[in-house]
């Protein structure tokens, strides 16, 4: 399995100008189950930390009787911070450099590679 995960990274990685690093992503303990990263970024902790966020929001959402989350943008100022939920079990988180990239583009390249894990 790890090598589908590590093609479909590959992939993210090739489509996303300002690839920073990316990770699939267990979301019950927060572990990376494949990790790629061009630039020393803590993919460890960053997918870990993420996976509390994502659970923070389903928990919101589920208070709210809402449904239906597909993705999950933080902006910073110098970096587009995507995470994409993938069934109910994991996600894409992905870091891209705001200058190089855009959030279409992003987007596009996540969505893409998500179906390799559908």
């Amino acid at each position: 399995m790890s090598d589908k995960y590590d093609a479909i990274l590959e992939d993210i990685a090739a489509g996303v100008n300002g690839f920073i690093g990316a990770s699939i992503v267990d979301l019950e303990s927060g572990m990376p189950l494949a990790t790629k990263a061009t630039r020393d970024f803590d993919l460890d902790t960053a997918s870990a930390y993420n996976s509390e966020l994502v659970k923070a929001k389903l928990n919101t959402m589920r208070i709210l009787n809402l449904s239906g989350l597909e993705d999950m943008l933080l902006t910073l100022q110098t970096q587009l911070h995507l995470i994409k939920l993938v069934g109910t079990e994991a996600f894409i988180y992905v870091a891209a450099d705001r200058q190089s990239t855009n959030l279409a583009l992003l987007r596009s390249a996540v969505n893409r590679a998500a179906v390799g894990l559908g």
